[in-house]
């Protein structure tokens, strides 16, 4: 369906717009905020995904059986 969605024309017309928006002077700053964001989004993922291994690793604490009330006689 979406084969070949983004031919090498289409991504020098985004360059292109990007360029229109921003001009050449803020382009550095805006792939330098954009790089360091995607850092960060990576390295959450990889600290949640950590966190669920290790939650998963830990022994489980045994349930004990609560005890039974006594019957009431009456």
């Amino acid at each position: 369906m979406f084969e070949g969605a983004f031919s090498p024309l289409h991504w020098l017309v985004v360059l292109a717009i990007v360029l229109l928006i921003f001009g050449p002077k803020k382009l550095p700053e805006v792939g330098k905020g954009l790089g360091s964001a995607i850092r960060g989004f990576r390295e959450g993922l990889k600290g949640m995904s950590d966190e669920v291994q290790a939650s998963d690793k830990e022994p489980k604490p045994e349930e004990k059986p609560s005890p039974s009330k006594p019957e009431l006689k009456g």
